[in-house]
């Protein structure tokens, strides 16, 4: 369903992979997007100039590691003096990374942590009050391994499940006004740098996801969109779009 009249979208890690591909499907429904980067600028720039060549004056981008406290403060501030009213919020700015037990430091903990859980929940909450004005809708982007542990990423799987349950909690906090769902992507692109995540864990992953395949990030776009726009009885769900592979133990 496409949009009438200007609505805005805040997109955290917008800039590269599936943040960039669920900013370009909102923007093709019709939001206008604020599109968030932590390192990705030229990536960031290079969207935003695609988006409004498209329809002018319709992306702006902003820089900010969300992790920390004094950058996502002024990052909310900034989104706030910009946009009177925020239409819908994604929390997709995401850390990944192997912490073996045996081998993880309080920092490492601290960093996944704030990254994935600490700073979608103030986020939403600097932003509340510019969501709220218009009744507007979160949706978290979250992983089927919230669910199913992947072996040493045991403080990912943590913050994840988080996640998740920040979900389903906001939802019922925050309603009727605001809705809060979430997308828990499978297998859609592997991990860069291969991030622990060697040949044999992949070929794994495959043979255990009954579509057979790596999913599209325009599939997580596409739900992201579907939350957004054409679910105004839904909240406090988490969607898996992950070829089936949840359903395999």
């Amino acid at each position: 369903m496409k949009l009438t009249g200007e609505k805005v979208a805040v997109i955290t890690g917008g800039a590269r992979r599936i943040g960039r591909s669920i900013a370009v499907h909102l923007h093709a429904l019709g939001f206008d997007i604020a599109l968030h980067y932590r390192k990705s600028q030229h990536s960031a720039e290079a969207l935003a100039q695609e988006l409004c060549t498209a329809r002018d004056g319709s992306c702006q981008v902003f820089q900010a590691d969300i992790g920390n406290q004094t950058q996502r403060d002024a990052l909310v501030t900034e989104l706030l003096s910009h946009y009177g009213c925020i239409d819908l919020l994604v929390n997709n700015a995401s850390g990944f990374a192997p912490t073996p037990i045996e081998h993880c430091a309080p920092d490492e903990f601290d960093r996944m942590l704030d990254s994935n859980l600490k700073a979608p929940y103030f986020l939403i909450q600097g932003l509340l009050p510019a969501i709220r004005a218009v009744r507007g809708s979160v949706v978290n982007i979250i992983d089927i391994h919230a669910e199913r542990p992947l072996p040493n990423f045991n403080v990912y799987c943590a913050s994840k499940a988080g996640l998740a349950s920040l979900t389903r909690s906001l939802a019922v906090e925050l309603a009727p006004q605001i809705r809060v769902n979430g997308v828990a992507p499978g297998a859609i692109l592997w991990p860069e740098e291969d991030e622990g995540y060697d040949a044999s864990m992949r070929d794994r992953t495959i043979s255990m996801t009954p579509l057979a395949r790596l999913g599209d990030p325009e599939d997580v776009a596409r739900a992201v969109g579907f939350l957004a726009c054409d679910a105004p009885f839904i909240t406090g769900q988490v969607i898996a779009v992950d070829g089936g592979r949840s359903l395999v133990s």
